[in-house]
């Protein structure tokens, strides 16, 4: 029961980070391309390549990291599906190159952005 516990810890701060950062996001950079949701993915990318990372090389750290921070921080953070919905809509509007970019950088932006924090996570580890 405590390691479902620690999901549901994880998870409602990663929800209310991504509920506030994707709202300032937006509110600085505005809605026509989906900033928020952006910038939401490709730091849960950097997190989740450093996090597995650090927890895979240094073997002495809890187990229960992995369920606090990715299965549950992570899992309520990042916003693959709100992406996916995004990114419908827009093409729904007809907005195809805008379509292309946030797939395009999403996807692209995304996996360099897991490499360099593995990389990082490699570098303190």
């Amino acid at each position: 029961m405590t390691k479902y516990l620690i999901v549901a810890l994880g998870g409602a701060i990663g929800s209310m980070l991504r509920f506030w950062a994707g709202g300032y996001v937006s509110g600085r950079l505005g809605t026509r391309f989906p900033y928020g949701t952006f910038v939401i993915n490709i730091t849960a990318s950097f997190l989740i390549g450093f996090i597995m990372t650090v927890l895979a090389e240094r073997t002495h750290l809890s187990p229960s990291l992995r369920y606090l921070l990715v299965v549950g921080f992570l899992g309520g953070y990042s916003t693959f599906s709100s992406f996916e919905y995004e990114t419908f809509r827009v093409f729904e509007d007809g907005e195809f190159l805008i379509t292309a970019l946030n797939v395009a950088l999403s996807v692209g932006v995304g996996f360099v952005a897991v490499w360099i924090g593995a990389i990082t996570g490699r570098a303190i580890a």
